[in-house]
């Protein structure tokens, strides 16, 4: 069985309504990153980090999963399919995909501020002030904050280099170390970059498809098995 590689960006998530940084003026939920996405701003204001985390878990179990997230769960029917995501949400597994790595973390989740093995599943979408691990220290939402190391990045590398098929969807490959990915795909491997913005990569064998997700993976999902009658 052939295997496809998936690297997902925010742009697939944006489709099922939940809001992205890239296409907010530099405000993510009119935040700034610097004020709720580092661990400084963790020590500096604690509750509103927590607060702002809670908001997108909360909306989170409000969104459902769209048409581009269910064609890479389809492909799963023909091909032995890995995602790789930038994304903290869990949609592609809500859609039917079982091999998804999350490179910055997953946002259903929570970790001790001193324990980083101790990650657990926070029951509910609200993280509260006192909620600690077994050590006795707050728990803080299992996210890789801007500036902290990504442990992720070795094993996605490794999954990477053992693609028949690799497709982007919904980054603009502009985000190190994930944007670093495309480079450890054999040079011979069929690539495809599905985004309605344009994105460019400098590496060979690239098709470009300037489109939304759901449609940009029903015309990859073509492309790459046309005698494939896809259960829908």
């Amino acid at each position: 069985m052939q295997t496809i590689v998936v690297l997902s960006g925010a742009g697939i998530s944006a489709e099922s309504g939940i809001s992205t940084f890239r296409d907010s003026g530099g405000l993510w939920e009119q935040h700034r990153i610097e004020d709720v996405a580092t661990f400084e701003a963790w020590q500096r204001n604690r509750p509103l980090v927590i607060d702002f985390y809670n908001q997108r878990r909360k909306q989170l179990y409000e969104v459902e999963p769209n048409e581009g997230h269910r064609w890479l769960a389809r492909l799963e029917q023909h091909f032995k399919v890995y995602i790789i995501t930038q994304n903290v949400d869990d949609l592609h597994e809500r859609a039917g995909s079982t091999q998804v790595l999350h490179l910055h973390g997953e946002l259903k989740k929570v970790r001790s501020t001193v324990d980083d093995n101790y990650v657990v599943e926070l029951d509910g979408w609200e993280l509260k002030e006192g909620m600690l691990c077994p050590k006795g220290a707050q728990l803080r939402p299992h996210i890789v904050w801007f500036g902290e190391p990504v442990p992720m990045i070795q094993p996605a590398a490794e999954i990477c280099a053992t693609a028949d098929y690799f497709i982007v969807v919904g980054t603009s490959l502009a985000v190190y170390p994930a944007a670093s990915l495309i480079h450890y795909v054999p040079a011979e491997v069929p690539k495809f970059v599905v985004d309605p913005n344009e994105v460019r990569a400098n590496v060979p064998n690239v098709t470009y498809i300037k489109s939304s997700a759901g449609e940009g993976l029903r015309m990859v999902a073509e492309r790459i098995a046309p005698l494939v009658t896809f259960i829908c």
